[in-house]
Parts: C-alpha cells; structure tokens; sequence
C-alpha cells in the first residue's frame, strides 16, 4: 500500500515538472515573439529609408525598382530579421533552461536532505 502512496506522488512530481517545462516553453515562445517583433520593426525602418530614397533618387534604381520591387526588399529585410532573432531567443531561452534543469538535478542528487 505505501508503495502506491510513493507511486502518486512520483506521478505528481512528475506532473508538476512537466508542467513547469510546457510553462518555461510557452515563455520562450512569448519572449522569442516579442524580440522578433522589435527586431522586425527596427530592420523594416532601417531597409525602407535607404530603399525609398535610392529608389528616387538613383537612376538605375529608378529605372528598375518599381514599388512591389520596393516592398519586396524591405518585407525581405523585415522578416529575415524576425526569424533570426526569434530563433536566438529561443535557443539563448533553450541553453538557459537545460542549465536550470541540470542545476536542479545535481541539487537533488547531491541533497543530504
């Protein structure tokens, strides 16, 4: 009978770490969203002042960029940013919680408690 008793609450240690991972998880996602966002925004004003003003006032550019060519660059610059970023944060998010779970495995190894 104690043996069932030890068998839930491993189950529910269980649960409760798993529940901890999916909350850490959903973290990452948010902060890798909200850093991609902000990088986004920044490279699309960053491409489109040059793209706009070279398309206007550089002949070869005005001669062969026309506004979907224009668009295309900076939508191009915009999402490459996003992405980059985002997968920086998660892997950055990633590293730091696979050395918050080893952390925490050595304590409860090495626990004289």
């Amino acid at each position: 009978m104690e043996g069932r008793v030890d068998e839930k609450m491993t189950n529910s240690d269980n649960q409760d770490a798993e529940s901890m991972k999916i909350q850490r998880a959903k973290e990452c996602s948010n902060e890798a969203v909200k850093a991609g966002t902000k990088a986004a925004a920044i490279a699309c004003i960053a491409s489109a002042i040059p793209t706009l003003l070279g398309a206007r006032a550089i002949p070869w550019a005005r001669a062969n960029l026309n506004h979907t060519a224009q668009a295309l660059i900076i939508s191009t610059i915009s999402g490459s940013a996003y992405f980059i970023v985002a997968d920086k944060t998660i892997l950055r998010s990633a590293r730091r919680n696979s050395f918050h779970e080893q952390i925490e495995n050595n304590q409860a190894e090495y626990s004289p408690f």
